[in-house]
């Protein structure tokens, strides 16, 4: 197993998860998010199981705060889990501008540049493995959240193609609706989201599928066999069937 993992949004849902499996696989784990209260809970639920996990506590819109994160990835770590990441609650046409940058910004350009200051050692060392948490949003048109996380999906394609064959993988992770805080953030009580029950997947078999995938070298991980044979589908029919379809739920 890895030595060393970075997880961004480690605070909560699939990126605490993803601390947690990584740190029961073998690897110390480092927690970026902007929750310390929460950060050192789960740093201490790691190390009551004979885990090591550091705490990062980190804006990573702030960029001050952010070269913090890029100095330690340039330090050398062996895996990278960029999972920070929100959703915007308004329609587009509503929704503030600047608002909407930022919302681009964690998802496209933090990513970016995490994954660039993480890279050189990975090179060097001809071993690495980047998973960037997407989102099946990303596989079919769903507003400026999908728009944002067909990016990250592409830029990982591309680099595993590139970087793959020097021993650094690169893994869209893009898991559908899961059972974590993501929809309360938005201001949606449980059972108020408008998702049907059996489109729900749990964070825990979520991480297990993709890291699965991501130690098989798959540049995409779409952790759900009823996600794949939706997005299979979606390619199927024209966009003015899809995009309604695509928008239940929030």
């Amino acid at each position: 197993m890895s030595r060393t993992a970075l997880v961004t949004g480690a605070s909560s849902g699939i990126g605490a998860e993803y601390a947690r499996q990584l740190s029961s696989r073998g690897a110390e784990v480092v927690l970026v998010g902007r929750d310390e209260s929460a950060l050192r809970s789960l740093a201490d639920e790691i190390g009551a199981r004979g885990g090591r996990a550091d705490v990062l506590v980190t804006d990573l819109l702030d960029a001050a705060q952010r070269s913090r994160v890029e100095e330690r990835l340039a330090a050398g770590v062996d895996v990278l889990v960029n999972c920070a990441g929100y959703g915007l609650r308004r329609a587009f046409e509503e929704s503030d501008i600047d608002d909407e940058a930022r919302h681009l910004e964690l998802h496209a350009e933090v990513t970016m540049r995490l994954t660039r200051a993480a890279l050189p050692v990975m090179l060097d060392r001809r071993r690495g493995r980047i998973l960037n948490v997407a989102s099946v949003a990303g596989l079919v048109p769903r507003g400026t959240y999908g728009a944002a996380k067909a990016w990250v999906v592409s830029f990982s394609r591309w680099a595993d193609a590139v970087y793959a064959p020097r021993g650094v993988t690169v893994t869209a992770v893009c898991p559908g609706f899961v059972h974590t805080n993501f929809h309360e953030r938005l201001g949606l009580p449980p059972g108020q989201e408008g998702v049907p029950g059996w489109m729900w997947l749990d964070a825990p078999a979520v991480v297990r599928a993709s890291l699965r995938d991501a130690a098989r070298g798959r540049a995409v991980s779409i952790p759900s066999f009823r996600y794949k044979a939706l997005v299979a589908l979606s390619r199927l029919l024209p966009d003015r069937v899809v995009v309604p379809a695509a928008s239940r739920g929030r």
